[in-house]
Protein backbone atom coordinates (compact mmCIF):
# COMPACT_ATOMS: atom_id res chain seq x y z
CA UNK A 1 0.00 0.00 0.00
CA UNK A 2 1.48 3.42 -1.29
CA UNK A 3 1.32 6.42 1.20
CA UNK A 4 -1.01 9.74 -0.12
CA UNK A 5 0.47 11.71 1.86
CA UNK A 6 1.06 14.91 -0.59
CA UNK A 7 4.57 14.79 -0.30
CA UNK A 8 5.66 13.47 -3.82
CA UNK A 9 6.61 16.16 -5.55
CA UNK A 10 10.20 15.25 -4.29
CA UNK A 11 12.15 11.68 -5.44
CA UNK A 12 14.96 9.70 -4.73
CA UNK A 13 18.13 11.15 -5.47
CA UNK A 14 19.83 8.64 -7.95
CA UNK A 15 22.93 7.07 -6.38
CA UNK A 16 24.70 8.57 -9.39
CA UNK A 17 24.30 12.18 -9.02
CA UNK A 18 24.75 14.60 -5.96
CA UNK A 19 22.30 15.66 -3.34
CA UNK A 20 20.74 19.12 -4.36
CA UNK A 21 22.45 22.73 -3.05
CA UNK A 22 20.40 24.02 -0.03
CA UNK A 23 19.63 27.41 0.40
CA UNK A 24 18.26 27.73 4.27
CA UNK A 25 20.29 29.42 6.24
CA UNK A 26 23.21 27.45 8.87
CA UNK A 27 22.06 27.97 12.22
CA UNK A 28 24.03 28.14 15.51
CA UNK A 29 25.60 25.08 16.65
CA UNK A 30 25.13 24.01 20.30
CA UNK A 31 26.76 20.71 21.78
CA UNK A 32 25.50 18.67 24.83
CA UNK A 33 27.94 15.96 26.28
CA UNK A 34 28.22 12.30 23.63
CA UNK A 35 25.08 9.95 24.48
CA UNK A 36 24.99 7.62 26.90
CA UNK A 37 24.62 4.01 26.30
CA UNK A 38 20.72 3.25 25.23
CA UNK A 39 17.96 2.97 27.94
CA UNK A 40 14.68 3.66 26.19
CA UNK A 41 13.76 0.35 24.28
CA UNK A 42 11.14 -0.43 21.87
CA UNK A 43 10.69 -3.28 19.55
CA UNK A 44 7.79 -3.23 17.39
CA UNK A 45 7.21 -6.58 14.88
CA UNK A 46 5.07 -9.29 13.43
CA UNK A 47 2.99 -9.35 10.17
CA UNK A 48 -0.18 -7.34 9.46
CA UNK A 49 -2.46 -10.01 9.69
CA UNK A 50 -2.17 -13.72 10.54
CA UNK A 51 -0.66 -14.85 6.95
CA UNK A 52 1.90 -12.72 6.89
CA UNK A 53 3.05 -13.36 10.70
CA UNK A 54 5.69 -15.80 10.74
CA UNK A 55 6.72 -16.96 13.36
CA UNK A 56 10.62 -15.95 12.37
CA UNK A 57 9.62 -12.93 13.14
CA UNK A 58 8.38 -13.75 16.72
CA UNK A 59 11.52 -15.76 16.94
CA UNK A 60 13.65 -12.30 16.60
CA UNK A 61 12.04 -10.59 19.27
CA UNK A 62 13.17 -13.36 21.82
CA UNK A 63 16.54 -13.24 20.52
CA UNK A 64 16.48 -9.52 20.94
CA UNK A 65 15.35 -10.20 24.73
CA UNK A 66 18.06 -12.71 24.65
CA UNK A 67 20.51 -9.81 23.31
CA UNK A 68 19.93 -7.51 26.11
CA UNK A 69 20.47 -10.17 28.91
CA UNK A 70 23.67 -11.22 27.14
CA UNK A 71 24.90 -7.65 27.55
CA UNK A 72 23.94 -7.30 31.15
CA UNK A 73 20.54 -5.51 30.19
CA UNK A 74 17.16 -6.62 31.86
CA UNK A 75 14.76 -8.55 29.34
CA UNK A 76 11.47 -6.27 30.84
CA UNK A 77 13.97 -3.11 29.79
CA UNK A 78 12.35 -3.15 26.53
CA UNK A 79 8.61 -2.41 25.50
CA UNK A 80 7.61 -5.05 23.12
CA UNK A 81 4.38 -4.59 20.71
CA UNK A 82 3.73 -7.83 18.49
CA UNK A 83 1.46 -8.53 15.75
CA UNK A 84 -1.97 -8.80 18.05
CA UNK A 85 -0.44 -8.69 21.44
CA UNK A 86 -2.26 -10.22 24.61
CA UNK A 87 -5.61 -11.30 23.18
CA UNK A 88 -5.17 -14.60 23.02
CA UNK A 89 -5.92 -14.98 19.34
CA UNK A 90 -3.95 -17.86 17.35
CA UNK A 91 -2.08 -15.54 14.70
CA UNK A 92 1.63 -16.67 14.61
CA UNK A 93 1.92 -18.99 11.15
CA UNK A 94 4.30 -22.07 11.29
CA UNK A 95 4.93 -25.37 9.60
CA UNK A 96 4.27 -28.10 11.62
CA UNK A 97 5.33 -32.03 10.83
CA UNK A 98 4.61 -32.78 7.04
CA UNK A 99 4.81 -28.75 6.53
CA UNK A 100 1.23 -28.32 7.80
CA UNK A 101 0.60 -25.00 7.68
CA UNK A 102 -0.26 -24.25 11.86
CA UNK A 103 -0.82 -20.83 13.74
CA UNK A 104 -0.37 -20.17 17.89
CA UNK A 105 -1.19 -17.28 20.06
CA UNK A 106 2.24 -15.05 20.44
CA UNK A 107 4.41 -16.09 23.33
CA UNK A 108 6.61 -13.58 24.15
CA UNK A 109 7.17 -12.58 27.59
CA UNK A 110 6.83 -9.49 29.09
CA UNK A 111 4.62 -7.93 25.71
CA UNK A 112 2.74 -4.77 26.14
CA UNK A 113 0.15 -5.36 23.42
CA UNK A 114 -0.40 -5.07 19.76
CA UNK A 115 1.97 -3.49 17.11
CA UNK A 116 -0.12 -0.65 16.10
CA UNK A 117 -0.28 2.84 15.08
CA UNK A 118 -1.80 3.72 18.19
CA UNK A 119 0.66 1.89 20.47
CA UNK A 120 3.61 3.41 18.90
CA UNK A 121 2.04 6.94 20.10
CA UNK A 122 1.49 6.10 22.92
CA UNK A 123 5.00 4.87 23.49
CA UNK A 124 6.03 8.44 22.11
CA UNK A 125 3.99 10.21 23.93
CA UNK A 126 5.15 8.20 27.63
CA UNK A 127 9.00 8.53 26.46
CA UNK A 128 8.19 12.07 26.48
CA UNK A 129 6.73 12.06 29.12
CA UNK A 130 8.47 10.15 31.34
CA UNK A 131 11.64 9.64 30.52
CA UNK A 132 12.53 12.13 27.99
CA UNK A 133 16.38 12.33 28.56
CA UNK A 134 16.91 8.20 28.37
CA UNK A 135 18.55 7.56 25.08
CA UNK A 136 16.26 5.49 22.17
CA UNK A 137 16.88 2.15 20.50
CA UNK A 138 14.16 0.77 18.62
CA UNK A 139 14.10 -2.41 16.60
CA UNK A 140 11.37 -3.16 14.42
CA UNK A 141 11.12 -6.60 12.84
CA UNK A 142 8.27 -7.12 10.20
CA UNK A 143 7.54 -6.42 6.60
CA UNK A 144 7.76 -3.01 5.04
CA UNK A 145 6.30 -1.67 1.74
CA UNK A 146 7.00 -0.15 -1.19
CA UNK A 147 6.30 3.54 -1.91
CA UNK A 148 6.40 3.48 -6.32
CA UNK A 149 5.56 7.06 -6.26
CA UNK A 150 8.73 7.97 -3.71
CA UNK A 151 10.93 5.68 -2.54
CA UNK A 152 12.29 8.23 -0.06
CA UNK A 153 8.70 7.34 1.93
CA UNK A 154 8.66 3.63 2.30
CA UNK A 155 6.41 2.15 4.65
CA UNK A 156 6.18 0.02 7.74
CA UNK A 157 3.18 -2.64 7.81
CA UNK A 158 1.54 -2.41 11.33
CA UNK A 159 -0.69 -4.44 12.67
CA UNK A 160 -4.55 -4.63 11.68
CA UNK A 161 -3.65 -2.88 8.36
CA UNK A 162 -1.59 -0.40 10.05
CA UNK A 163 0.91 1.37 8.33
CA UNK A 164 4.02 4.40 9.14
CA UNK A 165 5.80 5.84 6.60
CA UNK A 166 9.32 7.30 7.02
CA UNK A 167 8.11 10.84 6.86
CA UNK A 168 5.09 9.70 9.80
CA UNK A 169 8.05 8.41 12.14
CA UNK A 170 10.14 11.23 11.62
CA UNK A 171 7.56 13.87 12.42
CA UNK A 172 6.04 11.52 15.74
CA UNK A 173 9.86 11.09 16.99
CA UNK A 174 10.06 14.46 16.82
CA UNK A 175 7.46 14.92 19.88
CA UNK A 176 10.91 13.33 22.12
CA UNK A 177 13.09 16.16 23.26
CA UNK A 178 15.80 17.52 20.46
CA UNK A 179 18.40 16.11 22.41
CA UNK A 180 17.39 12.93 22.81
CA UNK A 181 19.61 10.51 20.66
CA UNK A 182 17.39 8.06 18.43
CA UNK A 183 19.25 4.55 17.38
CA UNK A 184 17.18 2.74 14.63
CA UNK A 185 17.75 -1.43 13.69
CA UNK A 186 15.23 -2.29 11.17
CA UNK A 187 15.06 -5.66 8.74
CA UNK A 188 11.93 -5.18 6.94
CA UNK A 189 11.78 -5.09 2.81
CA UNK A 190 12.68 -1.75 1.30
CA UNK A 191 13.92 -0.72 5.02
CA UNK A 192 17.00 1.49 3.52
CA UNK A 193 13.99 4.32 2.89
CA UNK A 194 14.21 4.74 6.63
CA UNK A 195 17.40 6.64 6.69
CA UNK A 196 15.62 9.59 5.63
CA UNK A 197 14.20 9.75 8.85
CA UNK A 198 17.57 12.21 10.04
CA UNK A 199 15.79 14.73 7.63
CA UNK A 200 13.42 17.72 8.60
CA UNK A 201 10.03 16.40 6.65
CA UNK A 202 12.18 12.82 5.54
CA UNK A 203 12.97 14.78 2.48
CA UNK A 204 16.48 14.90 1.50
CA UNK A 205 16.16 18.16 0.24
CA UNK A 206 15.98 19.85 3.52
CA UNK A 207 18.30 20.12 6.45
CA UNK A 208 19.08 17.13 9.29
CA UNK A 209 17.00 17.35 12.18
CA UNK A 210 18.38 18.64 15.50
CA UNK A 211 17.50 15.29 17.44
CA UNK A 212 20.66 13.03 17.22
CA UNK A 213 19.39 10.34 14.61
CA UNK A 214 21.07 7.37 12.73
CA UNK A 215 19.81 3.69 12.00
CA UNK A 216 21.08 0.71 10.27
CA UNK A 217 19.03 -0.96 7.85
CA UNK A 218 18.45 -4.59 6.61
CA UNK A 219 18.52 -3.64 2.76
CA UNK A 220 18.37 -0.49 0.20
CA UNK A 221 15.25 1.48 -0.09
CA UNK A 222 14.41 -0.86 -3.37
CA UNK A 223 14.84 -4.06 -2.43
CA UNK A 224 13.37 -6.46 -0.56
CA UNK A 225 14.79 -8.31 2.43
CA UNK A 226 14.92 -11.67 3.79
CA UNK A 227 13.97 -13.76 7.05
CA UNK A 228 10.13 -13.88 6.98
CA UNK A 229 9.31 -17.48 7.19
CA UNK A 230 7.64 -19.86 8.95
CA UNK A 231 9.64 -22.61 9.29
CA UNK A 232 10.48 -23.41 13.12
CA UNK A 233 14.09 -24.09 12.79
CA UNK A 234 16.34 -21.12 14.33
CA UNK A 235 19.95 -22.53 13.09
CA UNK A 236 18.05 -22.52 9.40
CA UNK A 237 17.33 -18.32 9.66
CA UNK A 238 19.70 -15.78 7.72
CA UNK A 239 18.57 -12.12 7.58
CA UNK A 240 20.20 -8.91 8.63
CA UNK A 241 19.20 -8.63 12.48
CA UNK A 242 20.30 -12.26 13.52
CA UNK A 243 23.89 -11.24 12.32
CA UNK A 244 23.79 -7.62 13.47
CA UNK A 245 22.89 -8.65 17.29
CA UNK A 246 24.91 -11.59 16.80
CA UNK A 247 27.62 -9.27 16.25
CA UNK A 248 26.52 -6.50 19.00
CA UNK A 249 26.69 -9.35 21.68
CA UNK A 250 29.12 -12.07 20.34
CA UNK A 251 26.70 -14.61 20.68
CA UNK A 252 24.29 -15.98 17.70
CA UNK A 253 20.82 -16.58 18.08
CA UNK A 254 21.29 -20.26 18.60
CA UNK A 255 23.34 -19.72 21.38
CA UNK A 256 26.93 -19.92 19.77
CA UNK A 257 29.80 -17.51 20.31
CA UNK A 258 31.01 -15.64 17.73
CA UNK A 259 34.03 -13.82 16.78
CA UNK A 260 34.48 -10.54 18.40
CA UNK A 261 33.12 -7.77 16.28
CA UNK A 262 35.30 -5.12 18.35
CA UNK A 263 37.70 -3.67 15.50
CA UNK A 264 39.09 -0.68 16.78
CA UNK A 265 40.01 -2.56 20.11
CA UNK A 266 38.35 -0.31 22.33
CA UNK A 267 36.51 -3.16 25.00
CA UNK A 268 33.44 -2.86 23.54
CA UNK A 269 31.19 -3.02 20.41
CA UNK A 270 29.51 0.01 18.49
CA UNK A 271 26.49 -0.65 16.27
CA UNK A 272 28.83 0.51 13.32
CA UNK A 273 31.09 -2.83 14.26
CA UNK A 274 27.94 -4.57 14.23
CA UNK A 275 26.30 -3.41 11.31
CA UNK A 276 29.92 -4.64 9.74
CA UNK A 277 29.91 -7.82 10.86
CA UNK A 278 25.91 -8.36 9.43
CA UNK A 279 27.79 -7.05 6.09
CA UNK A 280 30.51 -9.94 6.48
CA UNK A 281 28.25 -12.74 8.55
CA UNK A 282 24.88 -12.23 6.53
CA UNK A 283 24.70 -14.77 3.95
CA UNK A 284 21.86 -13.51 2.05
CA UNK A 285 20.85 -10.74 -0.97
CA UNK A 286 20.27 -8.13 1.05
CA UNK A 287 22.67 -5.02 0.64
CA UNK A 288 22.04 -3.37 4.64
CA UNK A 289 22.91 0.45 4.50
CA UNK A 290 23.18 3.25 7.26
CA UNK A 291 22.16 6.16 8.08
CA UNK A 292 25.26 7.65 7.26
CA UNK A 293 26.34 5.34 4.33
CA UNK A 294 22.87 6.41 2.27
CA UNK A 295 24.13 9.76 3.16
CA UNK A 296 27.62 9.31 1.09
CA UNK A 297 26.39 7.60 -1.34
CA UNK A 298 23.37 10.06 -2.28
CA UNK A 299 26.34 11.98 -3.14
CA UNK A 300 28.02 10.06 -5.46
CA UNK A 301 28.47 11.63 -8.82
CA UNK A 302 29.33 9.52 -12.36
CA UNK A 303 33.24 10.94 -11.77
CA UNK A 304 33.27 9.32 -8.11
CA UNK A 305 32.67 5.79 -9.92
CA UNK A 306 34.95 6.09 -12.11
CA UNK A 307 37.83 7.21 -9.22
CA UNK A 308 36.78 4.59 -6.18
CA UNK A 309 36.02 1.25 -8.13
CA UNK A 310 38.75 1.83 -11.36
CA UNK A 311 41.46 2.20 -8.47
CA UNK A 312 42.61 -0.52 -6.63
CA UNK A 313 40.55 -2.04 -3.72
CA UNK A 314 43.64 -1.84 -1.18
CA UNK A 315 43.85 1.83 -1.98
CA UNK A 316 41.05 2.98 -1.53
CA UNK A 317 40.22 0.65 1.34
CA UNK A 318 43.19 2.12 3.16
CA UNK A 319 41.76 5.44 4.24
CA UNK A 320 38.61 3.35 5.98
CA UNK A 321 38.03 2.91 9.63
CA UNK A 322 38.82 -0.57 11.19
CA UNK A 323 35.05 -2.01 10.59
CA UNK A 324 35.21 -0.80 6.97
CA UNK A 325 38.19 -2.62 6.37
CA UNK A 326 37.25 -5.60 7.84
CA UNK A 327 34.15 -5.63 5.72
CA UNK A 328 36.28 -4.74 2.38
CA UNK A 329 39.17 -7.49 3.61
CA UNK A 330 36.73 -10.30 3.96
CA UNK A 331 34.61 -9.82 1.06
CA UNK A 332 37.99 -9.49 -0.90
CA UNK A 333 38.64 -13.08 0.59
CA UNK A 334 35.30 -14.37 0.14
CA UNK A 335 34.81 -13.14 -3.36
CA UNK A 336 38.33 -14.45 -4.47
CA UNK A 337 39.05 -11.08 -5.80
CA UNK A 338 42.96 -9.43 -6.04
CA UNK A 339 43.21 -7.00 -3.60
CA UNK A 340 45.58 -5.00 -5.89
CA UNK A 341 42.85 -5.07 -8.85
CA UNK A 342 40.27 -2.34 -8.82
CA UNK A 343 36.93 -3.55 -8.58
CA UNK A 344 35.64 -3.49 -12.05
CA UNK A 345 38.80 -5.37 -12.90
CA UNK A 346 37.81 -8.12 -10.57
CA UNK A 347 33.95 -7.89 -11.33
CA UNK A 348 35.12 -8.43 -15.19
CA UNK A 349 36.86 -11.45 -14.64
CA UNK A 350 35.46 -13.60 -11.68
CA UNK A 351 31.57 -13.88 -12.22
CA UNK A 352 29.00 -14.53 -9.28
CA UNK A 353 28.25 -17.63 -9.03
CA UNK A 354 25.13 -17.25 -6.67
CA UNK A 355 22.98 -14.29 -5.65
CA UNK A 356 24.26 -14.27 -2.63
CA UNK A 357 27.91 -13.91 -4.37
CA UNK A 358 26.61 -11.08 -6.45
CA UNK A 359 25.10 -9.57 -3.36
CA UNK A 360 28.73 -9.91 -1.60
CA UNK A 361 29.87 -7.59 -4.82
CA UNK A 362 27.73 -5.27 -4.41
CA UNK A 363 28.29 -4.88 -0.48
CA UNK A 364 31.63 -4.58 -1.18
CA UNK A 365 31.28 -1.78 -3.89
CA UNK A 366 28.96 0.16 -1.42
CA UNK A 367 31.71 -0.29 1.21
CA UNK A 368 34.65 1.26 -1.36
CA UNK A 369 32.35 4.13 -2.04
CA UNK A 370 31.39 4.92 1.27
CA UNK A 371 35.12 4.94 2.00
CA UNK A 372 35.97 7.17 -0.98
CA UNK A 373 33.21 9.71 -0.66
CA UNK A 374 33.85 10.00 3.51
CA UNK A 375 37.76 11.03 2.25
CA UNK A 376 36.01 13.20 -0.69
CA UNK A 377 33.90 14.89 2.22
CA UNK A 378 36.63 15.57 4.19
CA UNK A 379 38.84 16.82 2.16
CA UNK A 380 36.13 19.09 0.68
CA UNK A 381 36.41 21.59 3.45
CA UNK A 382 32.55 21.99 3.73
CA UNK A 383 31.64 22.59 6.95
CA UNK A 384 28.22 22.02 7.00
CA UNK A 385 28.81 18.87 5.37
CA UNK A 386 30.84 17.57 7.92
CA UNK A 387 28.99 18.44 10.74
CA UNK A 388 26.47 16.54 9.21
CA UNK A 389 28.43 13.40 8.58
CA UNK A 390 30.53 13.72 12.20
CA UNK A 391 27.33 13.68 13.94
CA UNK A 392 26.09 10.85 11.96
CA UNK A 393 28.90 8.76 12.80
CA UNK A 394 28.95 9.88 16.35
CA UNK A 395 25.60 8.54 16.70
CA UNK A 396 26.50 4.75 14.37
CA UNK A 397 29.51 4.61 17.00
CA UNK A 398 27.35 4.37 20.02
CA UNK A 399 26.76 0.95 21.71
CA UNK A 400 24.65 -0.92 24.26
CA UNK A 401 27.96 -0.77 26.80
CA UNK A 402 29.55 2.74 27.60
CA UNK A 403 29.71 5.84 26.38
CA UNK A 404 31.33 7.07 22.77
CA UNK A 405 32.41 9.14 20.30
CA UNK A 406 33.39 12.77 20.78
CA UNK A 407 32.78 15.22 23.76
CA UNK A 408 30.40 17.13 22.32
CA UNK A 409 27.97 16.40 19.55
CA UNK A 410 26.08 19.13 17.58
CA UNK A 411 22.14 19.73 17.90
CA UNK A 412 20.80 22.24 16.14
CA UNK A 413 19.61 21.31 11.99
CA UNK A 414 22.38 21.40 9.98
CA UNK A 415 22.19 22.48 6.23
CA UNK A 416 23.99 19.97 3.69
CA UNK A 417 25.84 20.86 0.56
CA UNK A 418 27.17 19.16 -2.11
CA UNK A 419 30.49 17.70 -1.27
CA UNK A 420 33.54 19.71 -3.60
Amino acid sequence: MEDGGGDEEWTSASSEEAAPEVSEPQPPIEAIPAPPRASNFLVMGGGSEPARNEIALEKNVLYFQRTLQALGLAPDSASIYFANGNDGKATVRYLGEGSRELFKAPEVPHLKGPATLERFLEWVEQSARSTPQRPVFIYFTGHGGLNGRNLNNNHLALWDSDTLTVRAFGLFLGRLPSTTPVVTVMSQCYAGSFANFIYQDANPRRPVVAQPRCGFFATVEYRPSVGCTPEVNEADYRDYSSSFFAGLAGVSRTGMAVGSADRDGDGRVSYAEAHAFAKVDGETTDLPVSTSEAWLQRRVKIGDLRRFLSAPIVEVSRTGRPEQRYVVESLVRRLRFVAERSWVDNIQTTTPETEESDAYAMRLRMELLNIGMEQKVRASGDSPSLAVLDRLLQCEGGSWDTPSGPATVPVAPLSESTAR
